[in-house]
């Protein structure tokens, strides 16, 4: 049989000893975590393991002993070690030496009743113990297409790598401890720490005041919340961006400020990738809003808004002009083209009364827009969203009205095309039957059909540029949302913890052959594979408030064929016209 034995690089060097560790049955191998050295005590081993043993749920135990040859009285040392398998009676007993002034390795495995007569074969395995025990292994346990022997390669990493991280309390002890122990493990020369980790461990005295204030403040922000579900303002919330993404960073500040601990690594993450996020998102705005405040860059941003849209409607105006004459040499119905391009133009001399008429405030609710974006990049740009929203608001009105109506002369036409072939649309049962019609209703239905028909090509043309119009404003507002979602959903603090410390992020490992000689044990550098930059942000992506539906191309195309309205008006759970 083959046994396996993980040995941690960092007490290659260490003095001769015991071999404290996990045994793995199931594998057939063995996870060496720490060397006690001489002089010790067996009860005294024993009571500390026991001791560790109840606080980590591990199991570990004395699994042999570790020679290093470099010690004089060499051979009345390794007598001593081969005496204390019989009190340290693990099963098998493991026997490590490294020889004087070499990097040649013996292993030797000492069983009372073994199990086979053949001898085993041994692979000796080294590994960072210290980037083992900080990684986070992430295994391809559920994708379907993962072979058999992968997945149970998967799982024998992850009971190394569990091992491990369970085993924490065991390298707190370093060799500046008074205890009857002496270990020799990654942090044996001293418990790892840095001036930023105590700052931050004296900083967080105040941690819990500061959370108990937020958990105030998100309080109050719930019970103001609840006001708003009334109608008409939950109808009002629902429509603007700005309301669904203030929701949005209230639940992040919920999980923020929550007392409940994390049950896992990926809740953890989570946590973290939430903070970080509305860190960096809050940072991004406070900078806007100090690059808007300076220099007068609101009056500015106001005096060039009114021209804008003056420019806009009279753009629409020209437009609509061409349209009531012969746009691009089309013969339209004169009549039904006039009645349109005047109910258009009132509209816009509407539009532009309005503008002018909230031309003397614009500035000061610019000023206090501006003040949202300490609120987070993300809520300033939702609001830009709705800015836009409301200042093509006439643009959106010229494309209902048009979709309506194309939608009308559609429909109208299609049911009297089914009248002509001798059908009718059953409402009930949802499906076309065969039907009789008199001479009187074949009559007026072909008066009808051929009244829609001949108007269609002008309703046509006006749905046609509105619906491109409306879908240049819709592009634009995708745009900014698309950027929204992705400040919302990047997890920022997995992206600069594979970029600083790959190792936290395992997606798997690799074996270096270090020795592969005839009667010595092969031996291995175990080494992880960091998870690529997809894999972290599809693992860790973060949810996004993203509220409108995601249609198909396909289906798209459909609803601008027949004038369905499309986006963004139109939410999930929303019942369709």
């Amino acid at each position: 049989s083959v046994i396996e034995v993980f040995f941690p690089s960092c007490c290659a060097t260490a003095e001769s000893g015991l071999l404290i560790g996990h045994w793995i049955p199931e594998q057939n191998s063995a996870v060496i975590l720490a060397v006690v050295h001489f002089p010790f005590i067996p009860g005294q081993v024993k009571q500390y393991l026991s001791e560790v043993q109840q606080v980590t749920q591990v199991n570990t135990c004395v699994l042999g002993s570790w020679t290093n040859s470099k010690q004089e009285k060499e051979e009345v040392l390794n007598k001593f070690l081969e005496d204390l398998s019989s009190i340290f009676s693990h099963e098998p007993w493991i026997q490590l030496s490294k020889e004087s002034d070499s990097k040649v390795w013996s292993c030797y495995i000492f069983q009372k009743h073994p199990s086979s007569p053949m001898e085993d074969e041994f692979i000796l395995v080294y590994y960072d113990q210290r980037k083992v025990m900080l990684s986070q292994l992430h295994t391809a346990d559920n994708q379907a297409t993962s072979a058999d022997h992968k997945r149970n390669d998967a799982s024998k990493l992850a009971a190394v790598f569990d091992t491990v991280a369970e085993s924490k309390i065991l390298f707190m002890t370093d060799r500046y401890d008074d205890g009857p122990i002496k270990l020799t493990h990654w942090q044996s020369e001293g418990v790892e720490a840095s001036i930023i980790v105590e700052l931050m461990k004296q900083a967080s005295g105040q941690l819990p005041l500061i959370l108990k204030g937020l958990q105030v403040i998100v309080r109050g922000i719930r019970c103001f919340c609840r006001v708003l579900k009334f109608w008409p303002l939950s109808f009002i919330w629902s429509k603007l961006s700005t309301c669904e993404q203030l929701g949005h960073r209230l639940e992040h500040l919920q999980l923020i400020s929550s007392n409940k601990k994390a049950q896992n690594q990926t809740q953890l993450m989570r946590k973290a990738n939430t903070f970080v996020s509305l860190l960096v998102d809050m940072a991004l705005g406070i900078l806007l809003m100090s690059w808007l405040y300076r220099e007068n860059r609101i009056g500015q941003l106001a005096d060039t808004l009114i021209p804008v849209a003056d420019h806009i409607a009279k753009e629409l105006q020209d437009l609509l002009q061409w349209l009531m004459g012969v746009p691009a040499g089309l013969k339209m119905n004169r009549a039904l083209d006039q009645v349109l391009g005047r109910f258009f133009l009132y509209h816009i001399h509407l539009w532009i009364s309005y503008i002018h008429l909230m031309s003397p405030f614009i500035e000061r609710i610019l000023w206090y827009v501006g003040l949202s974006a300490c609120l987070g990049l993300t809520v300033m740009l939702s609001i830009l969203s709705d800015i836009i929203a409301l200042l093509t608001f006439h643009i959106y009105c010229f494309y209902v009205y048009g979709a309506r109506l194309y939608c009308l002369k559609i429909y109208g036409l299609s049911s009297l095309w089914r009248l002509f072939r001798g059908k009718k649309w059953n409402v009930l049962r949802q499906r076309v039957d065969s039907c009789s019609y008199d001479l009187d209703q074949l009559f007026i239905g072909t008066l009808l059909f051929t009244i829609l028909l001949f108007l269609l090509p002008t309703t046509a043309l006006y749905y046609l540029v509105f619906t491109l119009l409306r879908l240049l404003v819709v592009v634009v507002q995708g745009l900014i949302h698309l950027l929204v979602d992705l400040i919302d959903s990047l997890p920022l603090y997995s992206v600069i913890l594979r970029l600083c410390r790959s190792y936290r992020l395992a997606a798997g490992v690799k074996f270096r052959v270090l020795e592969q000689n005839a009667g010595k044990p092969l031996r291995l550098l175990m080494q992880i594979n960091p998870l690529s930059y997809g894999s972290v942000v599809q693992t860790y992506r973060l949810p996004s408030c993203a509220c409108y539906p995601k249609d198909s191309w396909s289906a798209l195309c459909k609803k601008l064929f027949v004038g369905e309205l499309i986006y963004p008006w139109k939410h999930k759970g929303e019942k369709q016209d």
